[in-house]
């Protein structure tokens, strides 16, 4: 009747938001210049030259040198390489993580009370605390610091994922496909998993962000990936010493973190929004 009468129909359709836009043009900037580092750097980041020791910017090199004659626009470029590999291990690493145990806490009643106690007792401590202890106990190296920003990241992202699925399963066709004889594991799988990825994407967008500050910091006190490795923390904690005489040493490398975590954070703000039920009014 209303198309009869020519009366528009309501639909929503999902808009991105200006911060998202920003957010994935940032984060998509970083990524292109991570993946074509090899082929973008116009010398290579781990050759010295003394000869070019704190060489200001100039049209050769663009951020100038580090205390060995290094271009740091190079080791900036190959930084966003290794510190983004990093940051994506690790927000796989804790999603899968995360999601296993938040899942089998949320849906398996009797795992609920020891998994989330076990949680409990990480979140008690400091996630960059816990990630520093624990780089620092395994060694410093790429893996280690990977292996310790899942274990410190890991429970806040199983407890959304339990949060999902504790509202989820009791939903009405999670029943009526229990009463269908489905089996539990299926159930969990092919209904509930696939609802709860809302929250979980937002998180692991923060996750990423998180990760590439956190190796930033855990590089610059030395627990981090070993030099000469090429990391935003690496690069700056190499320059600290030369702040006053060469500041382009530390700015540029920490302009680079603060347009990575920007842009993710910017993501995963747009993000949550546009997979809210609610904001499709």
């Amino acid at each position: 009747m209303s198309a009869a009468i020519g009366l528009p129909r309501m639909r929503w359709r999902p808009r991105l938001g200006r911060g998202m836009l920003i957010g994935a043009l940032l984060v998509g900037f970083v990524a292109i210049v991570a993946l074509a580092a090899p082929v973008l750097t116009p010398f290579d980041p781990l050759r010295s030259n003394v000869r070019l020791r704190l060489h200001a910017p100039d049209a050769a090199h663009w951020f100038g040198t580090d205390h060995l004659g290094r271009d740091v626009a190079s080791r900036v470029m190959a930084g966003a390489r290794l510190s983004m590999l990093i940051g994506l291990c690790t927000a796989l690493a804790t999603g899968l993580c995360g999601t296993a145990i938040g899942a089998a806490a949320g849906f398996v009643r009797a795992l609920d009370n020891p998994l989330m106690r076990l949680m409990d007792a990480l979140m008690a401590f400091p996630a960059i605390l816990l990630a520093i202890a624990i780089s620092a106990t395994l060694g410093a190296s790429v893996g280690n610091v990977i292996i310790a920003l899942t274990v410190a990241t890991t429970p806040h992202t199983a407890r959304i994922v339990r949060a999902s699925v504790l509202v989820i399963r009791e939903l009405d066709y999670v029943e009526a496909a229990r009463a269908l004889g489905m089996r539990e594991a299926r159930v969990l799988v092919r209904h509930v998993l696939p609802n709860a990825l809302g929250p979980l994407i937002v998180r692991l967008t923060y996750v990423f962000a998180t990760a590439i500050l956190a190796e930033a910091a855990l590089s610059f006190i030395g627990v981090g990936p070993p030099p000469p490795a090429p990391t935003f923390g690496n690069i700056i904690a190499g320059g600290r010493d030369f702040m006053g005489e060469a500041p382009w040493v530390t700015l540029f490398p920490g302009l680079a973190v603060i347009v990575s975590v920007l842009g993710l954070n910017l993501l995963g703000d747009g993000l949550r929004d546009w997979l809210d039920p609610r904001m499709k009014s």
